[in-house]
């Protein structure tokens, strides 16, 4: 049986290279004497006087070269449209501006450089910390639609051994010139999950980084220069994670958190000298990461927003490091804070109502009953109705509360 494909109606078969011949008559097929009612059979298909012997054929031979033109001139047109949408899909140059140079304001950067080292061209009782150098070299990872981007370098981490990437961000003031010798606060992104080898923050998708900028101009947030470093050394795909912390025989992820990626911002970034401009955020690990830096070093640190943390440390990898394991203890951490006087900290929680497990509520709120607000340890507690253990949650609802309480106790940009 012969058949066409669905749709097509069937065409009878005619040996290769033989087309279907129209009756004898004119050149379209029709038999002679068989013109429109009322057309002379002399006369041209558009109503117009009969031309002359042999005109028709030359009127007409310029028209259809001139369609198909037409026709292959819109073809092409349409195929580079589309390729060009396909190449800035797959971000292929020079569509897109990925894996482009980043410098974030910086001429080279570093020592000596326009921007100078540390304290130069600026008094020495400014708040503002100058970019120390050397220079980091930043990609573009994504441009947003103000112009701004998140770009990535690879960090080799002199105090902790570990080499991992970092994504950063600033906001579009960073470059305002009214802003030129301001030094903006630091917020350090933790992930939640693997957080290898990305940090889900870096991506659009949560809108981070819009919601920064939307909160700043809405008067809640301060404009936070956002760092966004992987968490862990390796996928968590045994149920392996390291508590952002440095557990013996381990990579030293507390130190790479604490020590080495402030380095990084303090290197290419205007900062706030105090800890009066730097802060943690995180989810779920992440939560728990930030909120123990913050308590474990309140010199350096002044706030975090810990959203659905964990509120202990439960990785696997501390069997046999007890004592370790209690010197990464918010619990115990706190209490040694309190006892201590200070300094002061602010934590900032929130929690979804419908988080998967069922603990995390009951846990920070013991926590906050037994700590929160209590000599140096100030805390703040957001119940998201209905909310789930994830970061499209979380975002939204940092911008009910959490960024005004912590925005409201720090700095930037100074001077």
């Amino acid at each position: 049986m012969s058949y066409a494909p669905e749709g097509q109606q069937h065409q009878p078969y005619r040996p290769e290279g033989q087309s279907p011949q129209p009756p004898a008559g004119d050149p379209y097929g029709r038999p002679y004497g068989q013109q429109p009612h009322g057309q002379s059979p002399y006369a041209d298909r558009y109503g117009g006087p009969a031309p002359a012997y042999g005109e028709q054929e030359r009127t007409e031979a310029p028209r259809r070269r001139g369609r198909r033109l037409l026709i292959a001139g819109v073809s092409v047109l349409a195929l580079a449209g589309i390729a060009a949408c396909v190449m800035a899909y797959y971000e292929i140059p020079p569509f897109t501006d990925k894996g482009s140079a980043v410098s974030f304001g910086q001429d080279g950067g570093g020592k000596g450089s326009g921007q100078g080292g540390a304290g130069s061209g600026q008094p020495a009782n400014s708040k503002m910390l100058m970019p120390t150098g050397p220079a980091a070299e930043f990609k573009n990872s994504m441009t947003l639609a103000d112009g701004t981007h998140v770009a990535v370098t690879t960090l080799d981490g002199k105090k902790s051994g570990f080499k991992g990437k970092v994504w950063v961000w600033a906001p579009k003031e960073y470059n305002d010139p009214k802003f030129a010798k301001s030094g903006f606060p630091v917020m350090i992104a933790l992930p939640g999950g693997a957080g290898y080898p990305n940090n889900y923050w870096m991506g659009t998708d949560l809108g981070l980084q819009t919601s920064i900028s939307k909160w700043y101009a809405e008067g809640k947030s301060k404009p936070f220069l956002l760092a966004m470093p992987v968490l862990n050394p390796g996928p968590d795909d045994k149920g392996v994670y390291w508590d952002g912390s440095d557990i013996p025989g381990q990579p030293k992820m507390g130190t790479w958190l604490t020590e080495d990626v402030p380095d990084l911002m303090k290197a290419n970034f205007r900062t706030v000298k105090s800890r009066d401009g730097w802060a943690f955020m995180g989810s779920s690990t992440g939560g728990f990461a930030g909120m123990k830096a913050v308590l474990k070093h309140p010199d350096k640190f002044k706030a975090v927003i810990a959203s659905g943390p964990d509120i202990v440390p439960d990785s696997s990898l501390w069997k046999g490091h007890d004592k370790e394991k209690a010197e990464n203890n918010p619990e115990l951490l706190a209490k040694q804070l309190i006892d201590a006087k200070g300094p002061d900290v602010y934590i900032a929680f929130q929690v979804g109502d419908n988080e998967s497990n069922k603990k995390t509520l009951p846990d920070v709120e013991k926590f906050v009953a037994a700590f929160g607000n209590k000599g140096p340890v100030h805390t703040s507690l957001r119940v998201i109705p209905g909310g789930r253990h994830n970061a499209k949650t979380y975002v939204p609802n940092m911008g009910e509360g959490p960024i005004q309480y912590i925005s409201k106790v720090m700095e930037g940009p100074v001077e």
